[in-house]
């Protein structure tokens, strides 16, 4: 297993862990994977597989809590030659072998990835509501993690929100799912956004996909501009008893309605890329 060793100019000097790093705003997540893996292995990488997807809160050094969500993919080297990085948040890449995992000090969150015994460290403060509207007023630049469902029901309705006014995208049809608040992992974030916006409780299958949403030029509510970057993944989820989807979100949220619908039905709503992904998704699993 490739890893990287924390420089003195990172949180945790001389601990391991995976190559990568933060998405920069704009960003596919696929390109930050591969951009960071080469600044910090001097490898170029092809992605083959999106892994996991997970997230953890640790308290640095420095005194914050800090939520970080984290996108693992599998790679394959294509070129390159492997390098240290100098003057980078890293200092020394090396092949670990299975004793070496056994020893050598890991971040946490590699830790357990790569089935160290390592115990979750609890949260150390109760998870922080997320304001997405507050979110929204603030100018400048946005990043946002979110969680969002491809969900049906045992009759092959597919469920889809609506945009609420005000909001990027407003009015467009929308897979149900949103952003994740501290402390919560993806799978959490999801549920959790599932009864707020539709009132359903679902059962997550398997991780299809990671995208991003660009848009420089977005305005939020009130009309106030902003730079707006949603890195979005996708879950497979099945409502095994659905009901008639109803909105228990505090007033003023990011979802005007939400529906069940044939995919017949949705294929003809004016959707969001989002949605559209999904429903080919699900000509794809019937015609398999």
């Amino acid at each position: 297993m490739l890893l990287a060793r924390g420089s003195a100019t990172s949180e945790f000097p001389g601990t391991w862990t995976l190559p990568g790093g933060g998405v920069e705003q704009g960003e596919h997540p696929d390109d930050a994977v591969q951009r960071e893996f080469a600044e910090e292995t001097g490898l170029s990488v092809r992605v083959a597989a999106l892994h996991e997807v997970t997230a953890d809160v640790v308290r640095l050094p420095s005194g914050p809590l800090e939520h970080t969500d984290r996108i693992i993919y599998d790679v394959v080297a294509t070129g390159g030659a492997l390098r240290d990085e100098v003057d980078g948040s890293t200092d020394r890449v090396a092949w670990a072998t299975p004793a070496d995992l056994a020893s050598w000090s890991l971040l946490p969150w590699t830790a357990r990835l790569l089935g160290r015994n390592v115990p979750a460290a609890p949260f150390e403060n109760d998870p922080v509501a997320y304001d997405e509207a507050e979110a929204a007023r603030r100018t400048g630049r946005v990043q946002r993690f979110g969680a969002y469902a491809l969900a049906t029901d045992p009759a092959g309705r597919v469920l889809l929100t609506k945009i609420a006014p005000g909001y990027p995208g407003a009015g467009r049809w929308h897979l149900p799912g949103g952003g994740t608040d501290h402390g919560e992992t993806p799978e959490q974030g999801l549920e959790r956004e599932l009864v707020e916006e539709t009132s359903q409780h679902g059962r997550i299958e398997a991780l299809l996909e990671v995208s991003h949403r660009y848009d420089p030029a977005a305005v939020g509510p009130e009309r106030v501009p902003l730079d707006w970057h949603a890195i979005r993944v996708l879950f497979r989820v099945r409502i095994d008893r659905p009901t008639e989807p109803v909105i228990s979100e505090d007033a003023g949220g990011s979802t005007a309605e939400a529906r069940w619908f044939t995919p017949g039905a949705a294929a003809a709503l004016w959707l969001t890329g989002n949605a559209r992904s999904g429903l080919q998704r699900l000509t794809v699993e019937k015609v398999s």
